[in-house]
């Protein structure tokens, strides 16, 4: 009398399905907790000068260039780095036509200290060809300088 061996019918399987489902529910519970706030990515070390804070509208355009020479305009990234889009980026955020008053609006540039200097002369030569005239540049004040010295070194740039 043959007796039949049964241990080779029994094949060890693997449920995926619990796994799966822990996945998903983290994916879900990442998601949800996330934060989408593109200030907080972007860290930009402005350069540094003397002189008094002008006082800057709350309407006024904002153009943002990072360490690698990418611009941001309005949080909103342009495709990429040449004249043409960057226009096309800021007539998108600022609205079109010419004599709009969008374009008497004024503009502040954001640049990092480590960004080349070209994607800065790029900004700006983008914004000039549209129009816009009111281009201030952000910095950070110098940390330790009094403020009698930095308003004597505005008094003197005028």
């Amino acid at each position: 009398m043959r007796i039949r061996d049964f241990r080779a019918d029994d094949e060890p399987e693997i449920n995926l399905v619990p796994l799966i489902d822990v996945i998903l529910v983290l994916i879900i519970f990442f998601v949800v907790t996330t934060t989408f706030d593109a200030r907080s990515v972007l860290k930009l070390q402005l350069p540094k000068a003397n002189g008094e804070p002008s006082e800057t509208s709350s309407k006024a355009l904002s153009v943002l260039v990072n360490a690698e020479g990418r611009y941001f305009v309005q949080d909103r990234e342009a495709l990429r780095t040449d004249v043409e889009s960057l226009k096309r980026t800021i007539v998108e955020v600022a609205g079109e036509g010419a004599n709009h008053e969008s374009r008497k609006r004024p503009v502040l540039l954001r640049a990092d200290a480590r960004t080349p200097h070209q994607s800065v002369v790029t900004a700006l030569d983008a914004l000039g060809q549209l129009g816009f005239r009111q281009i201030s540049i952000a910095t950070a004040p110098e940390q330790g300088a009094p403020a009698a010295s930095s308003k004597a070194a505005t008094e003197t740039r005028k």
